[in-house]
């Protein structure tokens, strides 16, 4: 069994679903590039220099309309780049196809786990998944050590996802290049994204997947950190009525103050309309609390993964039947009761299975800090200023991301004085020093 790429006119290699529809995914870039000025802002800054000459960028995220002009920019700062879709549902066919022609190789369809052993293509019956085996096995068994000589070319990754797993790798000894790490602990990416990114997408998604009306529905939130945030306002200002669900007590005060009320989900479950659970953590809606929910209950993860979700526990449960509504919405019907919920996007990301994610202004700041990331790693490959370690994005290569946003808004900065920018009022140590403290 072979994998069939195919090659565009100018020799890149691509594996997309459908190549005619370029000429929209061509359309839509050309929109998303106006609302996304940190990148655009990076061509017309680095572009002429040309900094990537020479360097090859792999990446794996959602293959979208803004992550074609992720890609779009990389390949103009001069990197060689080919790209793998990370969620089948999240692919949009049309960005794929319009990248595979004009800018890089893309494969678009979901990457899976390697486990370090030959696979064997015949475990599964996903014809997509026998695919990739069957050129991992030949790959092994042709060179059973290529995969660990590739390390040695690593200069380095830009992660917004599996930290957590990076800085495990680091304290053991087996992470074997450096990282900088742009997710949650880069303010670009984590308050910009986070908060006002699922502001947005969140009653977008719901809207699109079931146009249910929200304004007089009881919103359940599961988790008040920064998507947490964003999705309460979004709900409240649409004139649901929101609960919140937290196990810290300070969040749990900051949405009290915003005028939520705070309850475990066992207390509240059977008068909930919506639910939303945004906390990254695992278990966090079981098929217990299911069985509890009114007909026709929304339920829906914008928060990490697939794990806060019970879907294995619902998708086993005797007697339960499935209803696909249509592509990413589904209505569980319980054999006892007659009655149902709906379930988005198979408990995944909803924001991307029903809806195109956040818009393009907020993507351009988390893939701008890429850009930066990257450039940072490439420039220092020889100076042996990033060990095998993961790093966070420097402060004052993150504040330059948000300054190539600012003009797109009209915003202008103000200018200190040197007296002004040297003076301390308070001093900044303790535990709770945010990461951008400025008094």
């Amino acid at each position: 069994m072979a994998l069939l790429v195919e090659k565009s006119t100018s020799g890149r290699e691509y594996k997309v679903k459908d190549m005619s529809q370029a000429d929209f995914g061509r359309l839509e870039i050309e929109l998303a590039e106006v609302e996304m000025p940190g990148l655009m802002a990076s061509r017309t800054e680095f572009g002429p220099s040309q900094p990537f000459r020479g360097a090859k960028i792999t990446g794996s995220l959602h293959m979208n309309i803004q992550t074609a002009v992720l890609i779009e920019t990389l390949t103009a700062l001069g990197a060689e780049v080919r790209w793998c879709s990370s969620n089948v549902f999240s692919t949009q066919d049309h960005a794929a196809a319009a990248i595979a022609r004009d800018s890089a190789g893309v494969k678009a369809e979901e990457e899976f786990a390697k486990n370090g052993t030959i696979p064997d293509p015949t475990s599964t019956n996903n014809v997509d998944f026998q695919l990739v085996l069957t050129i991992i096995k030949a790959s092994l068994m042709t060179d059973p050590l290529r995969y660990t000589k590739m390390k040695e070319r690593l200069v380095g990754v830009s992660a917004i996802t599996g930290v957590n797993r990076l800085y495990q790798m680091q304290a053991n000894g087996t992470l074997i290049f450096p990282v900088i790490n742009i997710n949650n602990d880069t303010f670009t990416k984590k308050e910009i994204d986070n908060l006002y990114g699922c502001r947005h997408s969140l009653p977008y998604g719901l809207m699109t997947a079931t146009n249910f009306m929200i304004a007089g529905k009881v919103v359940l939130v599961a988790g008040y950190g920064d998507v947490g945030k964003g999705c309460a306002a979004s709900m409240k200002q649409a004139g649901a009525r929101v609960i919140v669900t937290e196990d810290d007590p300070t969040l749990a005060l900051q949405a009290t103050m915003e005028g939520f009320q705070v309850f475990p989900l066992e207390d509240v479950v059977s008068n909930v309309d919506i639910f939303v659970t945004t906390t990254g953590k695992k278990d966090i809606i079981m098929v217990d609390h299911m069985l509890k929910m009114k007909n026709n209950a929304i339920v829906c993860n914008i928060g990490h993964l697939d794990n806060e979700i019970d879907m294995h526990g619902l998708k086993t449960f005797p007697g339960v039947k499935r209803i696909t509504i249509k592509p990413q919405t589904d209505r569980w019907v319980f054999p006892d009761t007659n009655s149902g919920i709906i379930v988005l996007a198979e408990g995944r990301l909803m924001n991307l299975g029903c809806a195109t994610g956040h818009p393009s202004f907020v993507m351009s700041c988390s893939f701008t800090n890429q850009v930066i990331a990257q450039l940072e790693l490439w420039n220092e490959r020889s100076s042996g200023k990033y060990e095998k370690k993961v790093y966070v994005l420097p402060k004052h290569l993150d504040e330059k991301v948000a300054a190539l946003h600012l003009g797109k808004l009209g915003a202008k900065l103000t200018k200190l004085t040197k007296d002004q920018a040297d003076y301390i009022s308070v001093p900044v140590e303790g535990p709770y020093k945010p990461a951008h403290y400025r008094y």
